[in-house]
């Protein structure tokens, strides 16, 4: 089965998520594994998106996705922790950022 990996993190109230990302993107990528990287990608959406709908987008990636991987900070994320629910429901293999 292939591993791909859905990050998850923090966005709303932080101001470096795109380099948490985009760090987490790097070291994933480099160590052979297929990754979403959901900041990167909803950051093309139009201005006037909605939380709703960049969630509804974040979901439907997550879905394509056998594992996700937890930024540290996670847990203080709304998104984050409807991302982590979705993922245990389906039994998805959770991994977590080194703290």
């Amino acid at each position: 089965m292939e591993i791909k990996i859905y990050i998850s993190g923090a966005v709303t109230g932080t101001e470096d998520y795109m380099e948490r990302f985009e760090a987490a993107e790097k070291k994933l990528t480099e160590a052979g594994y297929s990754v979403i990287n959901p900041a990167k990608i909803n950051s093309f959406l139009p201005v006037d998106t909605t939380y709703k709908q960049y969630m509804n987008m974040s979901i439907t990636m997550l879905s394509m996705c056998s594992h996700i991987y937890m930024l540290k900070g996670w847990d203080e994320s709304l998104g984050a922790n409807r991302e982590y629910g979705y993922a245990l429901a389906r039994g998805m293999t959770v991994w977590h950022e080194e703290a």
